[in-house]
Parts: structure tokens; sequence; C-alpha cells
């Protein structure tokens, strides 16, 4: 098993900081971190050494697209720790214990991945079933809900390092710190001033959106933006995956963070899946929201973006107006403000686009 001692480097912490310089967007962090580089990176060497790491307070910002978002942005300081446990400690150990439909954030997967296995599956069950049903389930503000003491148990079981455990605690559990729900109240309150000063037509609703966002409640809840948040939040669900495929026997089926997917020729065996992975996420203090929905595929559902249908057996995948409108919302932004990351942006989207048979919508839409 790997130990806390193997992180104790300075080759190591700078490995991680080029590539949190690369894609770090407020390059004022680094400018402020790099005006005492040395003296800063010895002392986060010195604070693993010590065992004596407390995060810090959180920077709470506010996003808008596609809709209004929470982000929580640590210092360099927590930042580079953070990256620090995630390569060394966290992917290593967690990685091998997880299923390949599990595409999330993961390297090597991601979006492109759970549209090839969607293809796949569609195609696989097509060729032995007339018609077919796909359940899609949805978490309820999964990120929000995590339980810091029913994850902690089961890191327990892939550490038996005192030191890794109690930093991955120290991180965990840092979105009890009151600041974090202070801040979130604050930057909603900022924005209520900022609309009502606007006199927009749809303030009320706009209002309702934001005083729904969540707080965080005492134990639970992992912090939005963080490295580490990712790959947990990603394996807090590694036990269901196995559920779902090896009690449950469903053979396609793949999932995207707290969004996945589960195919079967019969629709009321979904039910009966539906039912019992409901009581699964109850011990996991978790449960599925209103979209969650057992669809017909000739009618088809949506998942990662696109819509899957079948047509006389051909499949047809078409975006959905929900992500044309996000993505042509942002590239014109970004073709205004930022040429050159407009460039590789749309690049990028080319590619999304095309592993769907639709590369191209970016060039009908003239962005």
């Amino acid at each position: 098993m790997i130990k806390y001692d193997e992180i104790l480097s300075i080759d190591k912490i700078m490995d991680v900081y080029k590539n949190i310089y690369s894609n770090t967007r407020h390059k004022e962090k680094l400018v402020r971190f790099e005006l005492a580089f040395s003296t800063n990176v010895v002392y986060v060497l010195k604070l693993l050494e010590d065992r004596t790491y407390k995060h810090s307070n959180y920077s709470v910002f506010l996003i808008n697209i596609p809709k209004y978002r929470i982000i929580m942005s640590e210092n360099m300081k927590d930042k580079i720790i953070n990256h620090l446990i995630s390569k060394y400690i966290l992917i290593p150990t967690l990685s091998p214990k997880l299923i390949d439909m599990n595409v999330a954030t993961r390297k090597g997967k991601g979006t492109k991945m759970g549209i090839y296995y969607t293809k796949k599956y569609i195609n696989k069950m097509k060729m032995n079933y007339d018609n077919f049903y796909v359940l899609k389930c949805d978490i309820s503000k999964y990120f929000y809900n995590i339980n810091h003491e029913i994850l902690f148990e089961k890191l327990s079981k892939e550490f038996d390092d005192k030191d890794i455990l109690n930093i991955l605690k120290e991180i965990i559990s840092s979105t009890d710190n009151l600041n974090v729900n202070k801040s979130i109240d604050k930057i909603i309150a900022d924005e209520i001033s900022k609309l009502e000063k606007k006199n927009i037509s749809d303030l009320e609703k706009k209002k309702t959106e934001l005083f729904r966002l969540p707080r965080y409640q005492k134990g639970v809840g992992l912090p939005i933006g963080n490295e580490t948040s990712q790959i947990l939040a990603v394996y807090y669900l590694n036990g269901l995956d196995h559920f779902i495929k090896e009690k449950l026997r469903i053979k396609c089926y793949i999932r995207y963070m707290d969004d996945f997917i589960l195919f079967h020729h019969d629709k009321e065996y979904l039910k009966f899946c539906l039912k019992k992975i409901e009581e699964y996420l109850k011990g996991l203090k978790l449960s599925l929201n209103k979209k969650t929905q057992i669809y017909d595929m000739k009618k088809g559902f949506n998942f990662l973006g696109y819509k899957f249908f079948l047509k006389e057996k051909k499949l047809i995948i078409i975006i959905n107006n929900q992500t044309k409108k996000r993505i042509k919302k942002k590239l014109k932004r970004l073709k205004k403000n930022n040429f050159s990351k407009y460039t590789l942006v749309r690049a990028s989207y080319k590619g999304y686009f095309m592993s769907a048979d639709t590369g191209n919508f970016i060039f009908r839409a003239k962005i």
C-alpha cells in the first residue's frame, strides 16, 4: 500500500505545481505564490513533514453558465497539497478499483468514452431486441450530499496509513467551516442586488434559482472545484457500480459522476432495478431526483448533452437544444474576448461533436 512519506518530496511538489501553473486561470494567485517561490514550496513540504496541515478558508464564486452554480477556490498552498494527494495517493489506489464504465473525470475516459459506450450498448441491444428500455438515474444534489462518515469509512478500508487518513479527513471536512456558507450567502445577496439594479424581466425566476442553491450541512458534502473532490465523488458510488453490474446483472451500464443509465429489454425488470438502486442509495444517505425515469428507446433519452433514439432500428444522435445554446453562448463570448482560446475550444468542440456524427454543428451555427 502507498505510504504518506512517499509524497514528502520537493520534486513531487514541483511536478504538481507545473500542472497547476498550466491550468490556473487566475494568474494573480501564481504571481503572489512566486514572489517567494522557494520559501513557499519549502513551507508546503514542512507542513506535510510535521503533519500540521490545516485547510484554509475557500474563496467562493458564483457562475451562471449554463445555470447558477457555486465554485470554491483554494489558495495555492491548499491547491498544491490537494493535487499532491490526488496524483500520488488517491488515483494510484482508487482508480484500479473502478469499473471501466465509470467514465467521469478519469484519464482516458470522459464524455467521449461515455458516448462510445452508449453507442456500443444501443447497437448491441438493437441487434437482439426489437425494442428495449433505458433507466436513466440522476442523484439529487450529489456533491452536497456525500456523507463524510460513510466516505471516510470506505477510505479506511483502502488505506492503512494513519497520516494519509488524517490528511484526507482534513480535506473532506473542510466544508464544515462556517465561513463556507457565510460566503455563499454573501455572493448570492450580491448577485441579487446586481440583478435588481438591472431591472431585468426574469428577475423573480433568477432570484428563485439563486435561493435554491444548496448550503453545506455539517458532516456532509464535498467542496465544488477541488481536485480530490472529483476523484472521491467518482469513487463514492463505486459500490453501486459493482452492485448494478454484479448483483442486478446489468451488462449494459454507464455512469458519468451522478448521472447513470441501465439498458434492458424488460421494462418491469428495470422497475425492479430502480427499487433496488433506491434502497442501495439509502445506505449512502443519497436519493434520486425527479429526472430519474425509464425511457422507451424508440422515443429516446438525453445523456451527456445528446439525445439518443432509434428510428427504424437506426441509431440517431442529435445535440440537445440546451447544449447547443450553451455552446453558442460560450463560443461567442470567447470569440469576442479571447480569440486564441476561442480557436482551441472550437476545435475541441468539433472533435466532441464528431464522436456522435454531428461534427458540423459549429459550422452550421456560424460560430
